[in-house]
């Protein structure tokens, strides 16, 4: 399962993100976990990092478009993954599908956690954070049992520098401005489903797993759905195919016979040609003999007549 989380800064992301975690064993790739990382570590993102959120402002793509990136590179999210924080605004989104698109991990789900923005600056402000395990805790709806200690693990609870009115506000405005269109971006793409995110963390997380099973339901549907497709124009194919081959067969003309050569002499002379018999007849009547009237005849006419003697007085 693979899902965006969205919602305005205080909506309660990172909370249902971990409990989807735990859930279907997938991580989260919180941007702003990560950001607060290397924040933490003084490396040279880092710094830039901290200069960004201090100031309401949002971080460069390149720079966590290559966190997610390497993020969603290990084992661990083969079998899917939960974004928290990114993307934000509609060119962030559109890069995020076509890298996405070329790991071959496209976004299956965007859930929308909608709170009134009234709500959210009382949450942001009162915000406390674990250092140690990150658990997370609002000291006006969700405090802890001893203040400023974890009730998980006893660590530090701390207060984020960016957590105050004037920092919550302009980031606010930000999300107003840039991010809220998301929520059109993907409707049009038929992934977009909201939750309200007013109320108890367990009756919220309840709506959430509802929209996730009811998204994997539909995958492995239109998984099977696909296969009868394909079962289906494979057959399709096969029938028509065999048709043409039977229809060859019935246009071929059959081949004739060959006669066989007769093999007697009166066979032989009976298929003689007509102009070869005349051929033969003339010749014959040439070379027959004359009859002994008509050949007498002839040499009477032929002999020259003997001169009478002279008798001699």
């Amino acid at each position: 399962m693979r899902i965006v989380l969205l919602g305005a800064p205080g909506s309660g992301k990172g909370t249902q993100a971990k409990l989807l975690i735990d859930k279907y064993q997938i991580p989260q790739v919180s941007t702003g976990d990560l950001l607060r990382a290397a924040v933490e570590g003084r490396t040279a993102l880092g710094q830039q990092a901290k200069a960004a959120m201090e100031a309401g402002q949002l971080v460069s793509d390149d720079i966590v478009l290559g966190i997610i990136r390497e993020r969603l590179s290990q084992p661990d999210a083969a079998k899917g993954f939960i974004l928290d924080g990114f993307p934000r605004n509609i060119p962030q989104a559109e890069a995020l599908d076509l890298m996405l698109g070329e790991m071959g991990m496209p976004i299956e789900a965007a859930i929308l956690i909608d709170v009134d923005l009234d709500i959210l600056m009382q949450r942001l402000t009162g915000r406390r954070t674990c250092a140690s395990c990150g658990q997370m805790y609002n000291i006006f709806t969700s405090p802890p049992r001893m203040d400023d200690r974890c009730d998980k693990c006893g660590g530090e609870l701390r207060h984020r520098a960016d957590d105050n009115e004037e920092t919550i506000g302009n980031r606010l405005r930000i999300y107003e401005a840039q991010t809220a269109p998301l929520i059109e971006y993907f409707r049009r793409q038929e992934k977009l489903h909201t939750v309200n995110g007013q109320g108890e963390i367990d009756e919220i997380f309840a709506k959430v797993n509802a929209i996730v099973q009811r998204v994997e339901a539909g995958q492995v549907a239109q998984v099977k759905r696909e296969a009868k497709e394909i079962d289906e124009a494979v057959q399709k194919i096969s029938a028509i195919m065999q048709a043409e081959t039977a229809d060859e067969k019935m246009a071929t003309p059959a081949k004739p016979v060959a006669e066989e050569k007769p093999t007697t002499e009166k066979s032989a002379e009976v298929k003689k040609s007509p102009a070869k018999e005349v051929s033969n007849k003339k010749t014959i009547s040439k070379k027959a003999p004359m009859k002994k009237a008509e050949a007498k005849k002839a040499s009477e006419k032929k002999a020259p007549a003997k001169k009478a003697p002279v008798k001699k007085a």
